[in-house]
């Protein structure tokens, strides 16, 4: 047989300059390999020539008593075969030489850096260049055909690659735990088992057949596209210089960043696996964060959704392997995004989340976790560092940089005060700054008439973000009022306005000025309204709101106590915690039902109602929002609250001048009044307060609306008895003669 092979020698080059160079020494390295087994093949076929014609129809004596005869040795002597294992040593020492000068140099070699990643052998890396060779020339499949006398079989099978391979049989039986399940090549996905139809069922290991797993082959051929089955479920990020844009606490960007680069400085050999749990409400960038630590590393990031992978077709477990043997092709962190979706009570999650820490400490070397839900684990990913990182709704000048960026985008440029005001005004994390800049400009895009949008839009779009909202323990309430619908003594206006300006000077006081470092707790702002019933506690609540532009929740009492142990408490912590996040004002109207003066100890109920009480009493000084109670009688409130509120505020029952005003302000100017009707005289007639007075106004205006079109006295009359019956005062019809005279 004339077959001429390119040597590849030590002088050809003193270093490969790329991959494909390598692999093509790989080829023709496996050429001579085939040439040897083609001339012993062809040897062994001369001994046998007279069975040639018999094999593919029956196996006959004959052909048994060759293979009894030949099972000793597959080599006999030959000049050209020994002349060919000299080329092949020469060969292997000519790429071993240019591999060592390559990754001395830097050089990228794809097979080179695949056996590195999973700790192959020269033996299991040849298995992959056996492998490899159809996916890059055709004439593999019938050279392996060839070879194994069939012209079906175009695939190697693990029998092929021993026999190219092993120089005895003995060795054939030392290398057949290469193709174990657990042994590197199969583990790892990187070979798989193909199909043979023409083969029996039942077949012994050695006639399967063997195919590269179609990642591996774009990997070698430098392929950098990640894998398809992770496509929708993964996101591939090059590494970038973004740190400074990240939107974190920079002491918290520091320490980590710090610590990062000093653990992945150390060789693969001496470090550890690094695992982080990135935890805080939506948008506090914490994929960002860790896509910023990944990048001031030199590393991409491979970033896994975990909410889309648990309802994949495909096994959740298969997916979690593919994805971190991505990461480890590409030499890129992991973030396993949302994986707090595994970190629910059912059954499925349960399993899945186990199925991901195994995957996370057999796999990992640096993984990023995010989620919502805080978690600490025991020993879950021994012994891997694990590091749990709280990132919470950043502090007021991160937000102002959050603003800042997001309002460069709106023409006619809004005014530069607006971040700082908006920043102080909402606890929003940067994701929910940027959703809500994205809502006005799709606002202002739908506005034909194109009107500059202004501060209102914005803090509109605000009370939008939150995503827990408090319904299920509260109703929101819509604010109405202004300033000029509320008559109380000015003393009282001026200490409601007192409330707000502290609300819009927080930032300066606590932080610039440093009063918050004198403060553990206690840094909410509490107010209590008392005062009999209809006196404008609620009504001064909704102005509040609105004046803040903050959403106000009225709390539900009856659906916050429980007569359980331990409910009330629950509720109590569910409100504060989803407040918290909600840029909300917690009312609490007729509050002394709940907070009340903490009794005497008679029996165990007054126990627990006190436990209760001191804990609202904890959860109120750890509030950083606003709450406001409303009590018709100061005296029923314990001082225990009294003495941690910070504003009081008494609603004096209204005098006659107060209740005129009241009269008056109760109508719209749109409302057709008659000339007979006399505020002042109802007022000094009838001693009720305002909310009396908006109800007896709106029942007049619905009786004028059915018989007259004009709101007259007689209406007001009417509603005035029909309120006197509700609330059990005693009604004279004199009133109608004396005030209609």
């Amino acid at each position: 047989m004339d077959v001429k092979h390119t040597q590849v020698t030590k002088d050809t080059m003193a270093s490969y300059e790329g991959t494909h160079a390598h692999l093509t020494d790989e080829l023709t390295k496996l050429d001579l390999l085939i040439h040897l087994r083609v001339l012993e093949f062809r040897l062994a076929t001369q001994e046998r020539s007279e069975l040639a014609n018999t094999q593919a129809s029956y196996i006959t004596h004959e052909h048994v008593d060759w293979l009894l005869q030949n099972n000793a040795s597959r080599h006999p002597a030959h000049p050209e075969i020994t002349h060919i294992h000299e080329q092949f040593r020469q060969s292997q020492e000519a790429i071993n030489h240019k591999v060592a000068q390559s990754l001395e140099q830097g050089v990228f070699l794809a097979l080179i850096q695949l056996g590195q990643l999973f700790g192959l052998t020269p033996f299991e890396l040849q298995t992959v260049m056996i492998c490899l060779a159809p996916e890059l020339d055709r004439k593999y499949d019938q050279l392996y055909a060839y070879l194994q006398d069939d012209i079906t079989r175009k695939k190697p099978s693990v029998a092929l690659i021993l026999e190219l391979l092993c120089e005895t049989p003995d060795e054939q039986w030392k290398a057949r735990t290469v193709f174990a399940a657990q042994a590197p090549l199969f583990h790892n996905s990187l070979i798989q088992i193909t199909d043979d139809l023409h083969s029996p069922s039942g077949s012994s290991d050695l006639s399967r057949f063997l195919k590269l797993d179609p990642r591996i082959v774009n990997f070698l051929l430098n392929n950098t596209h990640i894998d398809e089955r992770l496509l929708g479920l993964a996101t591939f990020y090059r590494p970038a210089s973004m740190m400074d844009q990240v939107l974190v606490d920079p002491l918290v960007k520091s320490q980590l960043l710090h610590f990062t680069q000093h653990h992945l400085s150390k060789s693969p050999v001496d470090r550890e696996k690094l695992v982080f749990y990135f935890h805080g409400p939506y948008g506090t960038e914490k994929q960002e964060f860790a896509r910023g630590l990944s990048g001031a590393v030199h590393c991409s990031m491979l970033s896994l959704d975990m909410e889309l992978l648990q309802i994949h077709e495909i096994d959740a477990e298969t997916l979690l392997r593919l994805a971190f043997r991505e990461s480890l092709l590409l030499q890129a962190t992991i973030c396993l995004d949302k994986f707090d979706a595994l970190l629910h009570e059912d059954d499925k999650a349960k399993t899945v989340l186990k199925k991901a820490t195994k995957v996370i400490s057999e796999y990992g070397w640096c993984v990023f976790l995010t989620g919502e839900k805080p978690w600490t684990p025991k020993g879950v990913f021994d012994p891997a560092i694990f590091h749990t990182v709280n990132l919470s709704i950043p502090d007021v000048p991160i937000r102002i940089n959050a603003w800042e960026e997001v309002l460069l985008g709106f023409k006619p440029p809004v005014e530069d005060s607006w971040a700082r005001h908006l920043s102080q005004q909402f606890r929003l994390t940067p994701g929910q700054i940027r959703d809500a800049a994205k809502l006005v400009a799709n606002k202002q895009a739908m506005n034909k008439d194109c009107h500059p949008v202004t501060l209102t839009d914005f803090a509109m779009a605000c009370r939008h973000q939150p995503q827990q909202k408090l319904s299920d323990l509260s109703v929101k309430v819509d604010p109405h009022y202004t300033w000029e619908d509320l008559i109380l003594p000015k003393d009282k206006v001026t200490q409601l306005k007192e409330i707000c300006l502290q609300v819009t000077n927080r930032y300066q006081v606590f932080n610039e000025w440093g009063f918050e470092q004198k403060l553990s707790y206690g840094k909410g702002l509490s107010v209590l309204f008392t005062g009999p019933p209809g006196t404008g506690k609620t009504m001064s609540a909704e102005i509040i709101a609105r004046e803040l532009q903050l959403d106000l929740y009225k709390i539900d009492l009856s659906g916050v106590v429980s007569k359980y142990i331990g409910e009330t408490e629950k509720n109590l912590a569910k409100i504060f915690q989803e407040a918290e996040t909600s840029n909300a004002i917690l009312f609490f109207d007729e509050a002394d039902a709940l907070f009340g003066k903490r009794t005497e100890i008679s029996d165990a109920h007054d126990r627990y109602a006190n436990i209760e009480t001191s804990y609202l009493l904890q959860k109120m000084e750890m509030y950083d929002g606003i709450v406001i109670l409303a009590s018709n009688l100061r005296e029923n409130m314990d001082v225990a609250f009294t003495r941690r509120i910070r504003f009081i505020v008494d609603f004096p029952f209204p005098d006659v001048a107060s209740r005129t005003e009241i009269w008056k302000t109760h109508f719209p100017p749109q409302a057709p009044l008659s000339e007979d009707i006399d505020f002042h005289l109802l007022a000094q007639h009838f001693q009720i307060a305002g909310g009396n007075i908006k109800n007896i106004v709106l029942n007049a205006a619905f009786t004028a609306a059915a018989n007259g079109r004009v709101i007259k006295m007689e209406h007001l009359l009417h509603g005035t008895k029909r309120e006197f019956e509700k609330i059990g005062k005693r009604w004279d019809d004199k009133n109608f003669v004396i005030l209609n005279s």
